[in-house]
């Protein structure tokens, strides 16, 4: 075990991926000799990331001293069991792959750094992370994968903002997220799929405003949600699954009427 108040070094060498060659390492007589690691299955030395994170998930105390290694993949797996307060400048670390490790674990309320990261990966993690209060400045991201998760985060107060976002995908998020009062502002939505939502979510006086919609799937929903009085506009509809629906609606409250 290493001395108190000092962290663990071991020397890396340049290795095959498969197995290393135990005979270079200076730890072969104490860290393998005490079952810490395996060759060719828990190794820190070898070009390998599966005994890399095999080695440091049971020797963590090492993680720290290979924070500046010249491989970033064991600078990446580094940054998993390292000290949380030694990983903060791997924020600015040259691999992407290193900076989504340390987007996963550090603080939340430290991951503003992050917010302009180039990679999309980390800005992901970042938005998916950041406390509500800050992800604001991430609606504008220019990846709408970062905006989707944005959108699905957002306090609602704030999502209208996205409602007329240019991306299909995160008008959806927003759609199934704003609070049905306030859906009506998105039933002229450009894209069916959106209007779908819009229409199965929306209050039933508003639901009305979709039984004309040109897309059948959108008259569907909005059959399913508008009230009785409303629906029966399309009890011919040119679908036969919109006119199934409105006729069973019908029909059923009709029975329920009924002595």
């Amino acid at each position: 075990m290493p001395e108190q108040g000092r962290r663990s070094h071991l020397h890396l060498v340049e290795a095959e991926p498969a197995r290393a060659d135990c005979d270079l390492c200076p730890h072969r007589d104490s860290l393998r000799a005490a079952g810490r690691c395996v060759p060719g299955d828990i190794c820190l030395i070898a070009h390998s990331g599966r005994q890399i994170d095999r080695f440091l998930r049971r020797n963590p105390e090492f993680a720290e001293a290979c924070l500046d290694d010249p491989f970033w993949e064991r600078r990446a797996i580094a940054a998993r069991y390292a000290p949380l307060e030694r990983i903060s400048p791997l924020a600015r670390d040259a691999d992407e792959v290193v900076r989504r490790a340390v987007a996963i674990r550090l603080p939340a309320n430290e991951l503003t750094a992050l917010c302009h990261d180039p990679d999309r990966e980390v800005r992901i993690t970042v938005a998916a992370r950041l406390p509500v209060e800050h992800l604001e400045r991430m609606m504008g991201d220019e990846d709408y994968l970062v905006r989707q998760h944005v959108a699905e985060r957002l306090p609602h107060g704030r999502l209208p903002r996205m409602a007329e976002d240019p991306d299909r995908e995160v008008r959806k998020a927003v759609a199934r997220r704003l609070p049905a009062f306030a859906l009506k502002r998105m039933a002229a939505d450009a894209e069916a799929e959106v209007r779908r939502i819009v229409a199965s979510r929306l209050l039933p006086e508003d639901a009305a405003a979709l039984l004309d919609d040109p897309d059948w799937l959108v008259r569907l929903e909005a059959a399913r949600n508008a009230s009785l009085e409303a629906i029966t506009v399309c009890i011919d509809d040119p679908e036969p699954d919109v006119q199934a629906l409105v006729r069973a609606r019908l029909e059923d409250f009709l029975h329920e009427e009924s002595p």
